[in-house]
């Protein structure tokens, strides 16, 4: 049992490390053994603006996805779907917005940008305090007038810090991390069968934020249970597809790349 960024992982191998999920090649050279920590060494103080392990949880939703959990992690790696799939997320963070800084390995993903003084929740306004250095966009956010336009633009201003952005990142094997401004939204997959998926999706939020009059996580979480059940419909739709016996995979667009570095890092672990 070992903590990572407050999230508690269980190695149910016999030699207490990660050999589970290491290759033979990897196996040998680490001699069976690989600790947590060094697992994650390539994410060391790459969250910390969020201050992980000190947020509290909303709520948890758990999802019955009748498709294999490989689909689940192409579907959060790209976003080539989105708007035609997801029109109310496309509305404030554009399809093409996307940036990834983590493009092979076990870890992969980056950040798409939010409108200005937008936040992906039901309403467009941010619906909580602002974790760590990422408050200055939630009070814009927060004390935007409702009724405003949505702006085609983006504060360019706090694009380096992270202040109009939101951050995908799937974690090999079994999660997908998003970090907003204003809360920290957490998969964790646990497949059931080779064709269905169980999805743990808790929101997480500043501990401050509890006992605030502005506080409205169903803001966020009724946006997020929208955009997701859109997502399992797809992955569905998507299983159904390739068990049927005419099924021939087809080649990647240039705006998935992301998927195709997962498929990379999930065969190498088979080898």
């Amino acid at each position: 049992v070992a903590l990572w960024e407050g999230f508690i992982f269980v190695n149910l191998a016999e030699a207490g490390a990660l050999t589970s999920i290491l290759s033979q090649r990897e196996r040998r050279k680490q001699d069976g053994f690989v600790s947590l920590e060094d697992w994650f060494a390539t994410l060391a103080g790459k969250f910390a603006r969020w201050n992980l392990p000190s947020l509290r949880s909303a709520r948890r939703i758990e999802y019955d996805v009748r498709a294999n959990w490989k689909l689940i992690f192409q579907n959060y790696s790209e976003c080539y779907h989105c708007l035609g799939v997801h029109p109310e997320l496309s509305k404030i963070s554009p399809h093409d917005s996307a940036e990834n800084d983590l493009i092979e390995g076990p870890f992969l993903g980056g950040f798409m940008r939010i409108a200005k003084g937008r936040s992906l929740t039901m309403s467009g306004n941010a619906c909580a305090l602002g974790i760590a250095d990422s408050s200055r966009a939630h009070d814009r956010a927060r004390n935007r007038n409702p009724s405003q336009e949505i702006e085609n633009d983006y504060d360019h201003e706090h694009e380096q810090d992270g202040k109009n952005r939101v951050f995908y990142y799937s974690i090999f094997p079994n999660m997908l991390m998003s970090l907003h401004p204003d809360y920290v939204m957490v998969h964790q997959l646990e497949p059931q069968s080779p064709e269905r998926t169980l999805i743990l999706c808790d929101w997480f939020f500043h501990p401050d934020a509890f006992n605030r009059v502005d506080f409205r996580p169903d803001d966020a979480i009724e946006f997020w249970d929208m955009v997701n059940r859109q997502d399992w419909h797809v992955c569905e739709l998507s299983q159904q597809g390739i068990s049927s016996r005419a099924y021939v995979p087809g080649p990647y667009s240039a705006r998935e790349s992301i998927p195709a570095a997962w498929d990379r890092e999930y065969l190498r672990h088979l080898r």
